[in-house]
């Protein structure tokens, strides 16, 4: 790949790291977990930014890569992920420290929403990121009625789940 690929990879990268930190939030319980699948994800991001024609927002394509990537791995439900050396790019990346300190209601949500199926934590996270319908259901591949559809579920199966 050319040096510009590469750096306008690692400058889009560093400005929605965030996306993928919470990606791994959503579909990890420890560090270790969150640090193996972020890394992970990166590596999916850095092998499909060639064929990115910027159809999408490159952050709309993230989300997309980085929810397929956590699906896949998760759905194998094994525990130890293998990655791929990502030791060439890692000098190249500034990262900043995930702040891992939220009050006890967000710990309950997180608790809640870890007891949902793949799809459905995928809906929820893009809905807690303010994403509208059109966006949720191009995301995740389903019709924006059957995103609308299911997310009312979702949201009556949360509520069961923090107030039984």
């Amino acid at each position: 790949m050319n040096k510009e690929l590469e750096h306008n990879f690692i400058e889009e990268l560093e400005k929605n790291q965030n996306i993928v930190h919470k990606v791994c939030r959503i579909y990890t319980n420890n560090q270790e977990a969150h640090n193996d699948l972020f890394q992970e994800i990166t590596i999916q991001l850095w092998k499909a930014y060639p064929k990115f024609r910027g159809d999408s927002k490159f952050s709309t394509w993230m989300y997309r890569v980085g929810l397929n990537t956590a699906i896949t791995l998760y759905r194998k439900r094994k525990r130890s992920i293998k990655t791929e050396e990502f030791d060439a790019f890692q000098y190249k990346l500034s990262s900043e420290p995930y702040d891992d300190t939220e009050e006890e209601q967000l710990k309950l949500l997180y608790k809640a929403v870890h007891q949902l199926n793949d799809i459905e934590k995928a809906l929820v996270f893009l809905y807690l990121e303010d994403k509208n319908y059109k966006e949720i259901s191009e995301t995740i591949g389903i019709s924006e009625v059957n995103a609308r559809v299911k997310m009312n579920r979702v949201k009556n199966k949360l509520r069961t789940i923090l107030n039984p």
